[in-house]
């Protein structure tokens, strides 16, 4: 049977629909509301947190984006968007997958949160500017890492580039890109060419 991903546009489900069709995998996609556990009640009889991703793959169930990403290419792979414990670059790779969602990605869903999730009396300007901030700030890491390359590591695309792109693509839909600087944006546009994140993106 095909794995299915539940999935909402714009969302961490994203990053596994990205892998997904950079693999080839088969997989079935389930497009929801976002988010569902508010617009489609339902869904929390199939995934109790109510959020995406949430892959069924057999007897797996998974949540964490970043996570899921990790399984595919260990359960499906040997595939060049993985690095092994044996290549030199093994370690930064880890590191940009954690650091992918816990450092990047969080900053931002607070923002989401505190500018357009929350009704206007909930929303706090000060709490979306202090995130906002926190976010760039980290994204010097970014910066960096791509001043002389493509890719994060191993000198190929590899999912830390998807999990971190996938930040980028979320900072980009908030209008946080204009903060961009000249490398990140560079390494960002090349990531938007990549025929799989086209495709995932339309999907």
């Amino acid at each position: 049977m095909a794995m299915t991903l539940y999935h909402c546009t714009g969302a961490r489900s994203m990053r596994p629909l990205w892998v997904m069709e950079e693999m080839g995998l088969d997989y079935e996609l389930v497009v929801l509301p976002f988010p569902p556990r508010v617009h489609q009640k339902t869904y929390l009889g199939t995934n109790p947190l109510g959020t995406v991703p949430y892959l069924v793959d057999g007897h797996v169930r998974m949540t964490e984006s970043a996570g899921i990403c990790h399984y595919l290419v260990g359960r499906y792979g040997p595939t060049p968007i993985a690095v092994t414990p044996d290549e030199p670059d093994y370690a930064a790779y880890l590191n940009w997958l954690y650091m992918s969602d816990a450092t990047l990605t969080f900053p931002q869903t607070l923002f989401l949160r505190y500018t357009r999730l929350e009704p206007p009396q909930r929303q706090v300007a000060q709490v979306a500017e202090d995130y906002r901030r926190w976010f760039h700030g980290r994204l010097r890491a970014v910066e960096a890492a791509t001043a002389e390359r493509a890719f994060l590591c191993a000198g190929r695309l590899t999912i830390a580039d998807v999990c971190v792109g996938y930040a980028l693509h979320l900072a980009a839909s908030l209008g946080l890109d204009v903060d961009f600087k000249e490398n990140t944006a560079r390494y960002f546009a090349g990531l938007k060419q990549i025929p799989s994140y086209q495709r995932a993106a339309a999907r």
